[in-house]
């Protein structure tokens, strides 16, 4: 079973095809395909592709499934015995990907 760890976003993403993920949002429409050339390493069973520190000639090939929004995220601060408490929230902007084809 193949899988490659590739970055987009800031982070790093562990993948085999047929996978759905979420990622930082993307500029790309709904239904076409994104492809990522920052593969960091492909692994195939037995035998493993690593980058210094990126893979040439590697890529991975994922079709848009949907642009939305992630669950909400509260940060509340306060400090004891002063009054103090603020409380702030936000959503991120997210990509859903489905891993179509990996190449090394």
């Amino acid at each position: 079973m193949a899988y490659a760890i590739f970055k987009t976003g800031g982070k790093q993403y562990r993948v085999t095809e047929g996978d759905t993920i979420d990622v930082e949002k993307l500029a790309v429409e709904e239904g076409k395909d994104a492809v990522f050339e920052d593969v960091l390493m492909v692994g195939d069973g037995s035998k493993i592709m690593l980058g210094d520190p990126l893979l040439t000639g590697a890529k991975v090939t994922a079709e848009v499934v949907s642009q939305h929004r992630g669950k909400k995220v509260t940060a509340f601060k306060f400090k004891r015995r002063k009054g103090y408490h603020r409380t702030k929230g936000h959503r991120r902007d997210l990509t859903r990907l489905s891993i179509k084809k990996i190449s090394a």
